[in-house]
């Protein structure tokens, strides 16, 4: 198996359900993710978004869109909840490997396994707890914008 990096970009934060999210894209770096699958993954995003709980914890968190090297599609929530937990919910496109109905990279489907992200995607996991912890824990009031502000470098990410 032939490990290379990949391209990391982030396009600036969106709202859903209530939900602050960053978002960052990952692809091939001689191939950006095709508009259709973006389009494709944000409009099934609402459904990977927890229901608030009522608690304090401000409502934040971060999509990881992933387009593979095949045609597999990959679309990771991380969720900030109960304070310091990160919940995550995803969806897969394009890979039958995984149980997707075919070779689509658009048609996405909830992928139910114990799966947190793959080699690239905990990258941005490693800066987002770091970030979490600075802008909304440490501070005697949470920050939710400098959290928000503060994203993982675009560029290669994998190694």
């Amino acid at each position: 198996m032939t490990f290379h990096d990949k391209e990391l970009r982030a396009p600036g934060p969106v709202e859903v359900t209530g939900r602050r999210l960053k978002r960052y894209h990952i692809d091939q770096p001689d191939r950006p993710i095709e508009p259709e699958v973006e389009r494709a993954a944000y409009a099934v995003l609402p459904r990977l978004i927890p229901a608030a709980r009522g608690d304090a914890t401000p409502p934040g968190g971060w999509v990881v869109l992933h387009r593979g090297a095949d045609t597999g599609a990959y679309l990771l929530a991380y969720s900030w909840v109960w304070d310091n937990v990160v919940e995550v919910r995803i969806a897969a496109a394009g890979q039958p490997a995984l149980d997707c109905p075919d070779d689509d990279p658009t048609h996405f489907v909830d992928l139910n396994r114990p799966w947190m992200g793959c080699i690239w995607e905990l990258g941005v996991l490693e800066h987002e707890r770091a970030a979490w912890a600075r802008h909304v824990l440490a501070p005697d009031r949470p920050d939710l914008a400098g959290y928000l502000a503060e994203t993982r470098a675009e560029g290669p990410v994998g190694w």
